[in-house]
């Protein structure tokens, strides 16, 4: 598998030097914002994580290689190109073996970091149970990656364009630990609250190092998730953004929008519905996970389990 791997030098020298590393997905470039904030945003938050002691990889499908670590250009060329294409499990050997350009999901990224060795992710928000699941089964590739692949998700909890209550449920089965960090409710991505209470609150990176190493070394395969609430200044109103959410999920399925299409289709419509306030706060949360999963890369290396 290592030969389809190709990491960027500032990730090669890094893993040599035994420094802490964050993967990064590149979907939020290619999918999740418009472009130039998209890019724009992207370099930003390679940075934050830089100044945080730690190295970022951001992960996407270049030339039949999974590219550990971007070029600028690379970063360029996955926000402004229409020709990415979005990838999760399933996608990986058409996209790798046919040389196509693709953006690397949460579910992707969860893959190509453990293949990689870096075993925590900073993303916005996982995929999870859409809403009218029960006659659609549209359930996120993410939920069952997260049951299967050791790598800690730092997110803003998952989308209010979603079923977060299914979601956590699904979680539960699937015995996917759903951490909390400075609150015990379960953030929902532009608001900090979802009505729903994580699994464990752990403030601290030492503290959540250990719930991973803890998990991991018994045995008990497969990810974490690690939610950390949008900044308080930077989150929306809960009633506002939930009565958007609604009239988007109403027009999407007027447009007979859904699959892969139906999370860019809402986020797009969010974002014009709210004037570009919610654009504002997905980066706001992005950076703040950005932070937090610096930490807990370096608390991994730094505290070990005993």
């Amino acid at each position: 598998m290592q030969q389809y791997l190709s990491l960027s030098p500032e990730v090669a020298n890094a893993r040599a030097a035994g420094k802490a590393i964050v993967a990064l997905e590149s979907t939020i470039i290619s999918h999740g914002m418009p472009y130039p904030q998209n890019v724009q945003m992207a370099n930003e938050v390679e940075q934050i994580i830089r100044d945080a002691g730690a190295v970022p990889a951001t992960i996407a499908i270049i030339d039949g290689k999974i590219c550990i670590g971007l070029t600028p250009e690379q970063l360029e060329l996955l926000g402004k190109s229409p020709e990415a294409l979005k990838v999760s499990r399933r996608d990986l050997p058409y996209v790798l073996s046919q040389n196509k350009l693709g953006a690397t999901t949460v579910a992707a990224t969860m893959i190509c970091a453990q293949l990689a060795g870096i075993s925590v992710f900073v993303t916005g928000g996982i995929g999870g149970v859409h809403r009218g699941a029960e006659t659609s089964f549209d359930i996120s590739a993410d939920l069952q990656e997260l049951s299967q692949t050791n790598v800690a998700v730092v997110c803003a909890g998952v989308k209010s364009i979603l079923d977060i209550g299914l979601t956590l449920e699904y979680l539960e089965t699937l015995g996917v630990p759903v951490i909390s960090v400075g609150q015990p409710g379960f953030p929902a991505f532009f608001t900090r609250e979802s009505g729903f209470n994580a699994d464990f609150q752990l403030d601290t990176a030492v503290e959540q190092a250990a719930f991973l190493h803890t998990k991991w070394r018994l045995g008990l395969k497969g990810g974490v998730i690690v939610s950390n609430p949008v900044p308080q200044a930077d989150a929306m109103p809960k009633e506002e953004i939930d009565a958007i959410t609604v009239q988007a999920l109403q027009e999407a399925d007027e447009n007979g929008v859904t699959g892969k299409k139906i999370t860019p289709f809402l986020l797009a419509r969010i974002k014009t519905l709210t004037q570009g306030r919610s654009l504002a706060t997905n980066i706001a949360l992005v950076k703040n996970n950005a932070r937090v999963g610096a930490e807990l890369a370096r608390a991994m290396l730094e505290h070990p389990a005993a």
